[in-house]
């Protein structure tokens, strides 16, 4: 029988698959109640990323319990801010928690405290337990990430096992505004890190991801001359043409075979219908596997831009990277090897590992970008919905399983004779 299918909630000590290790097993199952409590506690403090009040008490919350657990806490200001097109002027903190063992491993888990919601929205999706699925607002995205962490630490601390090095974790409060205060601390505590685990879900299935998209905005802006539309256009310079003419001419710029994607979403021209406007501008989405392609997309429109349709009209454009792409590296598929030997070896459930980028983008990427240990996302409980007011949820069979995980993972990564 299918551990990870077959059970719920109500598990017995009885059903330790043969493989697994019966003290870790017993643990994880003793820790999915308590989880859950630490779970609805989290949905219901509301922590939009601009809501700077809400991330600060979430994150008091989080440094509480990792002091509880023994860890050397700081909640850290964020002050080396890169300032992005729709960065809030208080960016919300960080919670930085260090934990010292005997060992030589250096460890790195981390999750985001923060959500796309707004104050009020928990009022119409509280957190609520239907069957086999936990609802409620950031439950997936990512507050289960955050109490997957505190639980796989007090799992730790309950096995008595201390034979890491030294395990980081890190909370941030900007995530879903492309952490613009604690991307630069993510790379520097990367750094010298054997390994890096994110806990966003990885999907219903409980996917791994060793690669994720880069992701880009650029931004088009078109300088005109007003002049009144009736009496005499032609003494104006029609900001809203040149702009679609740059548009046009710009939508053969995607690559997708190579991973490449650029599309245009956002535009804006003119105020008054009597008037030529005199200014547009637009805004794009853009994607690459490569960091190079996006230099590569930049060099592209720079040469586009070059062809006007208004000789009077004058035409920036400037690139804003929001996330870095992340390669799959070695580190990683060694990393990934292990986890998916322990999910099928010790509990019987098989796990998916994928390391070609599918589009989305996450911290691991800022975490990749200078880093000798392997990356892995996706370490987080298998869910769905994620920024859908009404159809967000976890499911209660992966809880265990995943915190038998990390467990698992933190001793074969700290004592080679534990490893799968």
């Amino acid at each position: 029988m299918l551990w990870g299918l077959a059970c719920t909630v109500s598990c017995h000590a009885a059903d330790v698959p043969a493989g697994a290790l019966p003290s870790v097993h017993s643990a994880a199952q003793a820790e999915q109640d308590p989880f859950l409590a630490t779970l609805k506690n989290l949905v219901h403090i509301e922590s939009g990323s601009r809501d700077y009040g809400g991330v600060s008490y979430i994150a008091q919350v989080a440094a509480d319990q990792l002091k509880a657990l023994g860890g050397q806490v700081q909640i850290i200001p964020a002050t080396d801010v890169v300032r992005l097109e729709d960065t809030p002027e208080q960016v919300g903190p960080m919670v930085q928690a260090v934990f010292k063992g005997r060992g030589q491993s250096k460890i790195m888990m981390i999750a985001h405290l923060d959500t796309v919601y707004q104050r009020g929205d928990v009022d119409k999706q509280p957190f609520r337990i239907e069957g086999n699925r936990a609802y409620g607002l950031g439950v997936e995205d990512e507050k289960q990430g955050v109490a997957l962490v505190l639980h796989s630490m007090a799992m730790l601390q309950k096995l008595g096992y201390d034979a890491f090095g030294e395990i980081t974790v890190l909370f941030n409060s900007d995530e879903e505004i492309s952490s613009p205060g604690s991307r630069r601390q993510i790379t520097a505590l990367a750094r010298d890190q054997d390994a890096i685990f994110s806990f966003e879900s990885g999907g219903l299935q409980g996917t791994l991801h060793l690669a994720t998209s880069g992701i880009g905005a650029m931004f088009l802006e078109v300088q005109g001359k007003s002049s009144h539309a009736g009496a005499k256009p032609e003494a104006g310079v029609n900001a809203l043409y040149e702009l679609s003419h740059q548009l046009l001419q710009m939508r053969d710029l995607s690559q997708p075979e190579q991973g490449l994607k650029l599309n245009w979403t956002v535009a804006q021209a003119g105020t008054t219908r009597n008037v030529i406007p005199p200014h547009a501008q637009a805004q794009a989405d853009a994607r690459a596997l490569r960091a190079q392609d996006f230099q590569a997309l930049q060099d592209a429109v720079q040469e586009k831009i070059k062809n006007r349709l208004l000789p009077d009209s004058k035409v920036t454009a400037r690139f804003e990277l929001r996330r870095p792409p992340m390669q799959a590296s070695d580190a990683a598929r060694r990393i990934a090897a292990q986890a998916k030997a322990i999910y099928q070896n010790e509990l019987g459930i098989p796990l998916h590992v994928n390391d070609v980028a599918l589009g989305g983008g996450t911290d691991a990427a800022f975490a990749a970008l200078n880093t000798r240990g392997g990356v892995v996302e996706g370490m987080g409980v298998c869910g769905y919905g994620a920024h859908d007011l009404y159809g967000e949820y976890i499911l209660l069979d992966c809880i265990a399983p995943r915190l038998y995980l990390v467990a698992r993972m933190v001793m074969a990564l700290s004592e080679p004779a534990t490893a799968p």
